[in-house]
């Protein structure tokens, strides 16, 4: 019988973990709306890890993530541009929303990604078929 290999673990998981238990309180406001597919049954995952980078929120179907920043990234432009360019490379659309919103807004945040969940789930249009000529 031939050897059974594991898919070895990503090395941002264990920190991945530490900040699920330690959410700050925007994120638990938004996770609590987000979990259990509530919006449009689009599954969400608390701090993915994705290539180098953990983002708060994920959904894989349709790709995008959700960052919640603090006054912290007014600060990190250039990093949070890179960190969005690579999401983007891996195909994920990112949507930001500052904390202040989270607690200020909630309703207008939820609209903002239930209206993503629904275009991303409509399928594309497909062109006619091309016409045979006759009847």
């Amino acid at each position: 019988m031939g050897e059974v290999t594991m898919k070895p673990r990503h090395a941002l998981n264990d920190r991945a973990r530490d900040l699920r238990n330690n959410a700050t309180d925007a994120e638990r406001l938004l996770w609590g709306h987000l979990r259990n597919s509530q919006i449009e049954g689009v599954k969400f995952r608390r701090q993915q890890s994705i290539e180098d980078y953990i983002v708060d929120f994920a959904a894989y179907s349709p790709k995008f993530v959700i960052e919640l920043d603090g006054s912290q990234h007014a600060d990190n432009l250039s990093y949070d541009e890179q960190r969005t360019a690579c999401l983007q490379q891996n195909g994920f659309r990112v949507l930001r929303f500052w904390n202040n919103d989270i607690f200020e807004n909630i309703e207008g945040v939820l609209a903002v990604i239930r209206q993503y969940c629904l275009e991303s789930a409509s399928p594309t249009p497909q062109p006619p078929p091309a016409g045979g000529g006759g009847e």
